[in-house]
């Protein structure tokens, strides 16, 4: 099986979940790579962010059809906490 490309985030990599879900339509792929480093990487926090699995997986969804839908960013999400009060990213070195 091939692994489609996709871009990442600032600081998180898209995991193989969500990277399923937004390959698996042409018209979703294009708009995750029209969005920002920065607004690909809410997402990917947003979804990584959920406790349970469930969570996790309803949020998957959602950011499927948002995106769809043509939304650029997730919708009542505070932001990734890896950003600092002056609006740049922290980079995370694990």
């Amino acid at each position: 099986m091939e692994k489609k490309e996709i871009s990442n985030g600032v600081v998180h990599v898209v995991p193989v979940d969500l990277r399923k879900i937004i390959t698996s339509d042409k018209m979703v792929l294009r708009v995750w790579e029209d969005l920002t480093p920065l607004a690909r990487n809410e997402w990917i926090c947003w979804v990584d962010n959920a406790k349970q699995i469930e969570t996790r997986n309803r949020r998957i969804e959602r950011t499927y059809r948002e995106l769809k839908g043509g939304k650029r960013r997730p919708c009542c999400w505070a932001g990734c906490n890896h950003r600092s009060g002056n609006g740049k990213v922290k980079r995370v070195v694990k």
